[in-house]
């Protein structure tokens, strides 16, 4: 009798132990994590239905909650720490939040710097002939200050532009309507445009040429994931994870063209569908680069260093701004 009953008792210790590991399983289930991102069209908005549609925060630990704000929205409310993480995280505006005592890093890059400016307009041909004119801009965005920064590198006064803001969900609409003279914008904005406008045409920015002359060329870091130095501290084990979340919904995108074109922009027909298709498969202009901040130290200071000469702040921000921990 006492041998039966020390059976059942380890079978009943074997049976709950069992139930405890299920349950501290459960409890240790994908760490959440919320991110704000710019509202679509924006490189912001390319990755949150990947990363959710193919699971890819799950596999690698993290479950991953997307907002979605406009411009001077997100940057009021992840400057604020209102929001711990944000994935429309632009180099430039991370480094200005940075010299002003904002104590943020830029964990990784997804995208380097591709900007333009489209017109009906025959007679705007350069960015000179802008001047005096009406120009559409989401103003509160990198991509217009890098925009603003290659006018002035080419001697055109960006001053000298008569700037209607609005954001970036309406650079499409403007263009599309020509509600303006011309409309400075970037993908995949710019590929919905000429899908639905082929007659347009765009002024040529010279990024590569004047880009060489400042910083000797290279990779234009420009858009990336950024997270407040408090939540880093308290979620140093979570960075790893959620770039590798990134990295793969970036390759599965590049492997998958067609299947990503609906995921990466709202789509009214096959011509459009034909469009992001292509954009996707070319990547000069998505400019789709994922990279650990660390790697990219010396790139990301060059842009820093753009930001000065162009205004937006005075001094070099601080070092601690650039995340160099361990990505694989």
């Amino acid at each position: 009798m006492r041998s039966v009953f020390v059976a059942k008792a380890a079978i009943i210790a074997t049976v709950l132990a069992a139930l405890a590991a299920a349950g501290a399983a459960r409890a240790a289930g994908p760490a959440p994590i919320t991110i704000v991102v710019f509202n679509p069209p924006s490189l912001g908005a390319v990755f949150p239905d990947v990363i959710k549609q193919q699971k890819f925060d799950i596999q690698n630990g993290v479950d991953i909650t997307f907002i979605e704000r406009p411009p001077d929205a997100y940057a009021a409310q992840f400057n604020s720490g209102e929001f711990q993480v944000g994935g429309s995280a632009s180099v430039l505006i991370l480094g200005l939040g940075a010299t002003r005592g904002i104590k943020t890093s830029y964990l990784f890059n997804l995208f380097d710097y591709w900007g333009t400016v489209v017109t009906s307009r025959p007679e705007i041909k350069t960015l000179a002939d802008l001047k005096g004119k009406q120009l559409a801009a989401a103003k509160g965005t990198t991509n217009y200050t890098m925009f603003a920064w290659l006018a002035k590198q080419q001697g055109v006064d960006p001053e000298s532009f008569q700037v209607v803001n609005t954001a970036t969900p309406g650079l499409v609409g403007y263009a599309v309507a020509e509600r303006a003279d011309a409309v400075q914008l970037w993908e995949p904005a710019y590929t919905l445009v000429k899908a639905a406008m082929p007659q347009i045409h765009t002024i040529d920015l010279n990024i590569a040429k004047v880009w060489k002359d400042f910083a000797g060329g290279g990779t234009l870091p420009y858009l990336g994931v950024a997270a407040h130095q408090e939540w880093i501290d308290a979620h140093r084990d979570l960075v790893a994870p959620l770039y590798r979340a990134y990295k793969q919904a970036a390759d599965w995108v590049m492997a998958n063209p067609a299947a990503a074109a609906p995921m990466i922009a709202s789509l009214k027909n096959d011509a459009e569908r034909e469009a992001i298709t292509a954009l996707i498969k070319d990547n000069s202009r998505l400019a789709l680069d994922i990279a650990p901040a660390g790697k990219i130290a010396k790139q990301i200071e060059s842009t820093y260093k753009a930001g000065i000469d162009v205004g937006l702040f005075k001094d070099m921000p601080p070092a601690s701004s650039i995340y160099s921990g361990e990505m694989n």
